[in-house]
């Protein structure tokens, strides 16, 4: 397998072959998950809810997010590594800079922030000195406590709108990767036909230029109530973890995942 990087993953949206993602915390995971050919390993700040306890990601740190990646650094073979800018990590262009820095030389080759058009300046401060960027809208984790509640974003047609604006003043700032999450899959659809910069979608349908979950999500050990966008991959599966894996791979790359009782309208 070749080393992923940008431009990779630019030429599979050209040619329209879809690319995986999911979030990993060690080395043991990455090392599998990587070797099986998934193209972006996320050291994501659901740490806080599948591998620390809490009930949102809202607590976790820059410091716990460093000492993760350099865990899936070590273990990682040939994906590229991305590595989520934590909870007000990043109110300011200087703290972006600062923080961000820290994850790229525990091994991060992105850095992913939620948030709008107000994220310009760090975004242009990011990408102008190396560090390239991946946006993240519609349900915005470290954002709940201001949701409500982990609600699907864009269904009426204002905030769809919104939506679709905000993705493009990103791109134009400077990001290179999009994350839409909990959005109606025609909005998501229509983001990611509008937009240069490949899309991975999470509960927003299959027509984002890739997909991405919550390993635990995936294996169907995360506790409590399942999200709808999520399935088990492991249950029943006679060649285990790894087979788990790779049938999450085979699926997003037949775009057989997510099917209609994954998507919202």
């Amino acid at each position: 397998m070749k080393t992923i990087r940008l431009p990779h993953l630019f030429d599979m949206k050209q040619k329209r072959e879809k690319f995986c993602c999911l979030t990993v915390y060690d080395a043991s995971f990455a090392n599998i998950i990587s070797g099986l050919g998934v193209e972006i390993v996320f050291v994501g700040d659901s740490l806080g809810m599948v591998i620390q306890g809490h009930d949102s990601t809202v607590p976790v740190t820059v410091d716990d997010i460093v000492y993760h990646t350099k865990q899936v650094a070590r273990g990682n073979q040939n994906s590229m590594l991305m590595s989520d800018l934590p909870f007000m990590s990043y109110s300011t262009t200087e703290q972006a800079l600062h923080n961000a820095a820290r994850l790229m030389a525990a091994g991060a080759h992105i850095v992913k922030l939620e948030g709008g058009a107000w994220l310009a300046p760090a975004v242009q401060a990011l990408t102008e000195r190396g560090i390239p960027v991946c946006g993240h809208l519609g349900l915005t984790p470290q954002s709940i406590h201001m949701l409500g509640g982990y609600k699907v974003q864009g269904r009426e047609q204002t905030a769809a709108q919104l939506l679709k604006d905000e993705a493009v003043a990103l791109q134009e700032a400077g990001v290179q990767l999009l994350v839409l999450e909990c959005v109606p899959s025609q909005l998501a659809k229509d983001i990611s036909e509008t937009l240069r910069i490949p899309v991975i979608g999470i509960g927003a349908g299959k027509d984002t230029d890739g997909q991405v979950l919550v390993l635990h999500d995936a294996l169907g050990i995360t506790p409590g109530r399942k999200p709808k966008f999520s399935k088990d991959f492991l249950t029943g599966n006679p060649a285990g973890v790894n087979g788990a894996i790779q049938q999450f791979i085979d699926e997003v790359k037949s775009s057989s995942f997510p099917a209609a009782e994954h998507e919202f309208v």
